[in-house]
């Protein structure tokens, strides 16, 4: 009798428990490119990324330019930086919604069934969306440069905050992908996100400067973890400096991964 016929029932599951790191990385890097090709498909599913920077920024600009700074021009160094990290923080929700619309639609049943890590799926779909954060980042970036908004920190600066924007998201977007796999909807993920997101997002400094809100909402400000990574943008675009709000936000990203990675993971293995 052949070896294969000697395997017993789920020997088939406890050999992709045990699939090498480098195979893992292989079969993530693969589903990430499935969920491009989804995007490729379906480019509707672009539009919060290439229309929400547009809008937001034209809006934002001119109703609260010449109220709070004087006129359009001074108030691009504020709002652009913090544009920016509310609609790329704010697309991180996509993660978890899709998330749960796969497992829902029995997509990664399905993956159970392929020889690959049984962490590709989810691996994929947070490495997938990074490309959304960087369309979301470029366009921003883009609008504000056709708007008159000229970076004193030169290019490479631009860059450096464009990476910490897109890896402190990437670094949220674990805590949506926990929402998709525990929740039992996606209109659900999508409502518990955005609860959490919009006080955060509103409730800092991203549109107006924290010297103008009373007092006792000035210390929430403060603590805000979107306070910081907005100020650290600020500094790298208009700059040129690295100050110490960069090395809270790049602390804050990594205790979010090491806490809400190893809950993910769990709460994904068990319901896959």
């Amino acid at each position: 009798m052949s070896s294969v016929m000697k395997m017993k029932p789920g020997t088939n599951s406890r050999l992709k428990n045990r699939t090498s790191f480098g195979q893992s990385l292989r079969n993530s890097f693969t589903m990430a490119y499935r969920g491009l090709l989804k995007i490729r498909r379906t480019p509707e599913q672009l539009f919060d990324v290439t229309m929400q920077p547009i809008l937001f920024t034209l809006m934002f600009t001119y109703i609260f330019g010449g109220a709070i700074s004087g006129d359009v021009q001074s108030y691009l160094p504020v709002i652009i930086p913090g544009i920016l990290v509310q609609t790329v923080i704010t697309t991180s929700v996509v993660t978890g919604v899709q998330l749960r619309e796969d497992m829902d639609k029995g997509v990664f049943d399905r993956f159970k069934s392929l020889p690959i890590a049984r962490i590709a799926p989810l691996a994929g779909a947070l490495l997938a969306d990074t490309v959304r954060y960087t369309i979301a980042t470029v366009l921003t970036f883009a609008m504000g440069y056709v708007m008159g908004y000229h970076p004193g920190g030169g290019l490479g600066y631009v860059a450096l905050a464009a990476l910490l924007v897109i890896v402190c998201s990437w670094a949220i977007s674990w805590i949506f992908a926990f929402f998709g796999v525990i929740a039992r909807t996606a209109s659900s993920v999508q409502g518990i996100s955005m609860i959490v997101l919009f006080p955060l997002t509103f409730l800092s400094n991203a549109f107006v400067p924290v010297e103008t809100m009373p007092g006792w909402l000035q210390w929430f400000v403060n603590i805000n973890p979107i306070s910081h990574l907005v100020t650290a943008v600020r500094d790298l675009t208009n700059s040129g400096t690295v100050g110490w709000d960069l090395s809270i936000s790049l602390i804050g990203a990594a205790v979010i991964v090491a806490l809400f990675a190893p809950l993910t993971v769990r709460a994904y293995m068990r319901r896959t």
